[in-house]
């Protein structure tokens, strides 16, 4: 087997070897001589490449935009009136001061999930058949639980949930417009529901 010749020291590594061997003391009963004499260096025929310093950093500061709280879902006042108006705007700003009487009314209070959606969903029917046009749906402002489990339960869930069962079928079909009630016919707690024309 062909031995290899040893490659050198380059002069970091040499540099490094001197500064050791400098802080070393001989053993008792041996003399001072070198363990490993280093073969002679060719000339580097290139500069070494220059190192550049480090800037001064902080973790995360290349982010840019910080990430906003553990809000899971915008708020339902938010995702209502997000929605585009599909109504006369005159009738929608009368509605909105609750300057129009509801011809109908359903309370949903202390219902379940289920039973408010069969409810709301007969309840709607039965007033499009009617021919009525203004609707209010009476969910309550719900109660903090006081279950602190580990995922997070929002208060009130028929607040949060029926905006979303009157714009999924079979009731988008029935409805123009959805809009939070003004104050006198419940405020956060209840909605208005525009009814299409029969």
């Amino acid at each position: 087997m062909k031995r290899r010749s040893p490659r050198g020291l380059n002069p970091d590594e040499k540099d490094l070897w001197e500064r050791v061997a400098k802080t070393t003391s001989p053993l008792d009963g041996r003399d001072i001589r070198p363990a490993f004499v280093p073969p002679k260096q060719k000339k580097p025929t290139q500069k070494p490449a220059e190192t550049k310093a480090i800037a001064p950093f902080e973790i995360g500061s290349g982010a840019g935009v910080t990430v906003p709280g553990h809000s899971l879902a915008p708020s339902v006042r938010a995702a209502v009136g997000a929605a585009p108006l599909r109504m006369d705007q005159k009738a929608f700003g009368r509605m909105k001061r609750g300057k129009l009487k509801p011809e109908g009314r359903i309370d949903l209070h202390g219902m379940r999930l289920d039973e408010a959606h069969g409810a709301l969903n007969a309840f709607i029917h039965a007033s499009h058949a009617r021919g009525r046009r203004l609707v209010l749906v009476i969910t309550g402002k719900g109660r903090i639980s006081s279950d602190h489990g580990p995922i997070p339960v929002r208060a009130g869930l028929l607040r949060h949930q029926v905006p979303d069962w009157l714009t999924r079928p079979p009731l988008s079909a029935l409805v123009l417009q959805v809009s939070q009630a003004h104050q006198r016919h419940g405020g956060g707690g209840a909605y208005y529901v525009y009814l299409r024309r029969t």
